[in-house]
């Protein structure tokens, strides 16, 4: 037996039981390089980027532990989506979904009410995007949207992991039958439920999204970061469909048409003339994306203050979720401009 520290998942760890240093080396080289998209499988399962992080750790140490009875049967990836996933479905028990503010029920709110941020509710974050390589996002983008991901949140964990196993990795039903501990019956009835609701609450298939690298989407964003920047809002009239979604968590309200988000705006956004804000642009959930920054008058210096995350489509900027963030770490984003 030898004791050895190893990483896995970028944490440092003491591993006892390994008796094949080989059979261990061979292991690591082959699991870590499903480390993002495992991030992006537990990401759908649970709405929320830090405790994606967590499992995908805890599936890791998992795996080793449990290495020295792996078969073969699978292949290493298969095995360790297996473990992701039932480790993602023990962590939800009993937790509440992750939902946006569209998907508490309320109707569209009043732009000069006041906004109430309910720090609560445990929100639905978002998703960087691998600038290295995008591909490594098993799936098609619609897998990691936000619109996507916040419908899984209205579906029961066991529902979510069927779903996202039989139509985002195409793994066959008794593959699922077997991941999760159900007979296929039972699957074919979980996913059958899944869609289902998502029919009734999901994105439409219609929406046609414009891919980030577009250009249509990069023109769209770079005006809408133009007019922030300058504090042109009205320009922000133009740029909306006549039905576009604002929201912002942590704040419980969603605001909907062109005037009414222009309103809010200028009602409730702290910046007070051109240049207090500042955007980088990225992409997120494999949308175009910007991270604000916003002027800090005491220091002189602009800080992190939110991820605003854009559907754009053929007739323009349909939907933007704006993410309340301290920080932009997890994007890459410097601590401040």
């Amino acid at each position: 037996m030898s004791v050895v520290l190893i990483k896995l998942g970028g944490v440092t760890v003491l591993a006892h039981d390994v008796d094949d240093r080989s059979a261990q080396d061979a292991f690591l080289a082959d699991a870590q390089r499903y480390r993002r998209e495992l991030l992006a499988h537990c990401y759908r399962m649970t709405g929320s980027l830090h405790d994606a992080e967590d499992l995908v750790q805890e599936t890791y140490l998992r795996a080793w532990k449990s290495y020295a009875g792996f078969q073969g049967k699978s292949s290493v990836r298969t095995w360790l989506y297996r473990i992701a996933t039932n480790t993602s479905l023990t962590a939800l028990e009993g937790r509440q979904r992750r939902p946006l503010p569209t998907g508490l029920g309320a109707p569209s709110s009043d732009p000069v009410d006041d906004i109430v941020a309910r720090d609560e509710v445990p929100w639905l974050e978002p998703l960087p995007d691998d600038s290295t390589d995008p591909s490594n996002i098993v799936g098609s983008r619609e897998s990691v949207r936000l619109a996507f991901v916040a419908a899984l949140q209205h579906l029961s964990p066991r529902q979510r992991a069927v779903l996202v196993l039989r139509e985002v990795l195409q793994w066959k039903a008794a593959e699922v039958a077997d991941a999760i501990g159900a007979s296929t019956a039972a699957v074919n009835s979980l996913l059958q439920r899944a869609r289902a609701q998502l029919d009734a609450i999901g994105p439409s298939e219609d929406d046609q999204l414009q891919p980030p690298e577009s250009p249509e989407a990069q023109d769209l964003l770079t005006r809408y970061i133009a007019a922030f920047e300058s504090y042109d809002i009205d320009k922000l009239v133009e740029l909306f469909t006549a039905d576009a979604v604002w929201e912002m968590p942590p704040f419980d309200g969603w605001y909907q048409g062109p005037q009414d988000i222009v309103l809010l705006s200028k009602t409730h956004c702290p910046a007070e003339g051109p240049g207090d804000m500042r955007f980088i642009q990225i992409t997120a959930n494999g949308q175009p994306a910007g991270a604000l920054y916003m002027l800090n008058r005491e220091t002189g210096v602009h800080e992190p203050f939110q991820m605003h995350v854009l559907d754009v489509g053929r007739d323009g900027i349909m939907h933007v979720v704006a993410f309340h963030m301290t920080s932009f770490e997890k994007f890459g984003m410097p601590a401040t401009l």
